[in-house]
């Protein structure tokens, strides 16, 4: 099972693509909502250096903080769906 963990906001239209693909790929993730406001976005920033979600966590592949949704809808079609080996 994949250990992911997305960092996200309500009303995201780039997380909710990010959303879509790991339900899609039927992947179990930990959603970690992040407030609305960039100064209090300490938690994200932490993770990944910058404010913007979404932002992917996949500790068993070594991603410590994939930021922008191309990206990681990209990232989770290669390791987990039909690009997977």
């Amino acid at each position: 099972m994949a250990n992911l963990e997305l960092y996200d906001l309500p009303g995201c239209p780039f997380c909710a693509k990010v959303r879509d693909k790991l339900d899609e790929l039927g992947l179990d993730y930990e959603r970690h909502e992040v407030p609305s406001s960039h100064a209090e976005r300490t938690e994200v920033e932490a993770v990944s250096g910058q404010t913007g979600v979404p932002v992917l966590v996949d500790e068993d592949h070594g991603v410590e903080g994939m930021p922008e949704s191309d990206d990681i809808v990209a990232y989770l079609e290669e390791t987990y769906g039909g690009g997977a080996a």
